[in-house]
């Protein structure tokens, strides 16, 4: 049997599922077939199969099989998710159907579920189907914009409504985030960050450098990024960089913030470098947002080497 054929009557509806289920012998001869036809590229690495492929039973065979055609690394979702060890194929099946009835394509799933294997046993009614209410209720997204949503941000689909995403949109709102389709379709990263771990500690760093709380805000709402950086591997470093190398005054970087969102080594680094070698005295926004070809024209261009 093709691979395209044996997708096919893997991926086939929760209903069509149970049905085929009742048959077990059936279902067994069909199995036992696909295993031998299977091509053993795409089992013969996976830690499960490996360690007891002979002892393993027919359900986590067949699971496997399923997981790899569909382009998710069986080993890696099973380990992360040992509920799938026990979950049965066709509750899976159910799962697929459900994101496929909001508008999630089957191309979509290999990355969504590598991303957030523990969906694959998420309980529909529960976890699920509250995310799509949310961006339905709360963040006005319609429902044939859903996949969009989803794809700028599986983990939403992972999040708790209750204890994750509303008090993260509450918690933005009042910081000044009014845009729900700003929020929804570019920053949604932002409500699957913590409140009390994430949010909370970059302003507080922000203000720790002098900044005022005011003047914090205005930042993370210029460039909401600014949320999403490590405190340890991007701002302390990149501060440290700004104030000792390059004696800059915090004054641009209220009106810059995007400074935080260069790479050090790549870009702020050899752009200043080359500037003080050049004697030139360039403003952040200059230095940093030039292509190549525009750093290099203002760089002569400041140390008279052309007209």
């Amino acid at each position: 049997m093709s691979a395209t054929a044996l997708h096919s009557s893997l991926c086939i509806s929760s209903s069509q599922s149970q049905s085929q289920s009742s048959s077990p012998s059936n279902s067994q001869q069909q199995l036992s077939f696909h295993l031998a036809t299977k091509p053993k590229s795409l089992l013969q690495n996976n830690p499960l199969y490996l360690s007891a492929h002979a002892n393993l039973s027919l359900q986590i065979q067949e699971k496997i099989i399923f997981l790899e055609i569909m382009g998710i690394e069986s080993g890696k979702v099973l380990s992360l998710n040992p509920s799938l060890h026990s979950a049965p194929l066709h509750y899976i099946h159910s799962i697929i159907s459900f994101l496929r009835s909001k508008g999630i394509l089957h191309k979509d799933l290999p990355r969504i579920f590598g991303m957030c294997p523990k969906l694959l046993t998420a309980d529909i009614k529960t976890d699920i189907d509250p995310v799509f209410n949310f961006l339905s209720q709360d963040l006005k997204v319609p429902e044939h914009n859903f996949r969009r949503v989803i794809d700028k941000c599986p983990r939403l689909l992972v999040s708790s409504v209750r204890d994750q995403l509303k008090p993260a949109l509450f918690f933005l709102q009042r910081l000044g985030f009014k845009d729900l389709e700003a929020l929804a379709y570019q920053d949604s990263i932002l409500l699957v960050s913590s409140v009390e771990n994430t949010l909370i500690p970059k302003l507080k760093y922000l203000e720790g450098i002098g900044l005022s709380r005011d003047e914090a805000l205005v930042m993370v709402l210029r460039c909401p990024a600014l949320f999403t950086f490590s405190l340890e591997n991007n701002y302390k470093p990149k501060y440290e960089y700004f104030v000792e190398v390059i004696k800059g005054d915090l004054e641009e970087l209220k009106h810059f913030p995007q400074y935080f969102a260069f790479s050090l080594e790549k870009r702020i680094k050899p752009r200043h470098i080359e500037s003080v070698k050049s004697g030139v005295k360039l403003s952040l926004p200059a230095m940093l947002k030039s292509t190549d070809e525009e750093f290099n024209e203002l760089i002569k261009r400041g140390s008279g080497r052309v007209s």
